[in-house]
């Protein structure tokens, strides 16, 4: 008998699935250079005597906000990460890292403070005694808050 371990395992889904670069949208989601972006202009060229039209992709990304462009056929598939966006309340700060609790009543104390602007207004709020919301972005086993808004009672 082979010595596997099931114990644990993966369901196999994928952090991207393809599409066709013409089925893409300005303000949509795309993988550039291997980073996960949101689409902020794209163009098209018409076909040349031989071969595709081809589509200009400009993507900030998603959570260094860092610009990225590609050039793709029209007719090849690219991959587009899933994002999900859940919104936890704010319990502590600690040493940098956030405590939040989830809508289910997990909590999770693994995602540091934002260094950006938002992070400086979280700690405002946070330091007023505010009850705020924090919304976090993952994609592609990555982890960001990207947005505060105020907890409704």
């Amino acid at each position: 008998m082979a010595d596997t371990d099931f114990t644990s395992g993966d369901a196999g889904a994928s952090a991207t699935y393809p599409l066709q670069c013409s089925a893409l949208r300005k303000n949509g989601h795309v993988m550039l250079k291997g980073r996960p972006c949101k689409i902020v202009d794209m163009s098209t060229s018409k076909t040349g005597k031989h071969g595709h039209a081809k589509v200009h992709l400009v993507g900030l990304d998603i959570f260094t906000n860092k610009k990225y462009e590609d050039i793709c056929p029209s007719t090849h598939n690219m991959e587009v990460p899933h994002i999900k966006r859940l919104d936890y309340q704010l319990l502590n700060i600690t040493d940098g890292y956030l405590s939040l609790m989830s809508t289910n009543g997990d909590v999770r104390e693994d995602l540091k403070l934002p260094e950006s602007d938002l992070g400086k207004e979280i700690e405002k709020k946070f330091d007023a005694s505010e009850d705020i919301l924090i919304t976090v972005l993952s994609a592609i086993d990555e982890e960001c808050a990207v947005g505060i808004k105020a907890a409704n009672k």
